[in-house]
């Protein structure tokens, strides 16, 4: 028994060995999201947000709209630094859509002044946010990345 169980070990170690593996982070592959941001543009009611003027190092990685659901909009990049950066908007009520879309991030008693509009930053366990209420949707850029990243993609969000 002790003789078969060193043969198994030592052919478990020779497929390890020879067979080729890759244990890297899988390349995320970049979304078109231009016809999304057209329809949700059209069907939602409030001015749906999305970066303009990005280097191309930021590569959108999802997106969606779903109108029977709060008129929801989410895009999702890879920052330059490899962080994960969405912007999410919504009609659904904004004490409960901020919880869902930060994953639980507090609201902090400090606010970032970007453009003519003041951001209200978040911190949480997982994701940190920046969020702007407006009248009939709210506006969250949330993600693993730095204040500074998620400030960037805030600076670049267009409503047209």
């Amino acid at each position: 028994m002790i003789l078969s169980l060193g043969l198994i070990g030592l052919m478990a170690g020779v497929i390890y060995i020879f067979i080729p593996h890759d244990d890297s982070e899988p390349d995320l592959q970049r979304v078109d999201y231009r016809v999304e941001l057209l329809t949700a543009r059209r069907a939602a009611s409030y001015p749906v947000a999305a970066p303009e003027g990005l280097p191309s190092a930021w590569k959108a990685t999802s997106v969606r709209y779903d109108g029977s659901e709060f008129d929801a909009w989410h895009l999702g990049f890879q920052a330059p630094d490899g962080q994960y950066v969405a912007v999410e908007q919504s009609t659904q009520r904004p004490a409960v859509f901020i919880d869902t879309a930060s994953q639980g991030a507090r609201q902090t008693k400090t606010a970032e002044r970007i453009g003519d509009r003041t951001w209200q930053r978040y911190e949480g366990d997982h994701y940190d946010a920046l969020v702007l209420e407006d009248k009939g949707s709210t506006t969250v850029v949330t993600g693993t990345g730095s204040f500074g990243t998620l400030v960037k993609m805030a600076q670049a969000l267009k409503t047209s």
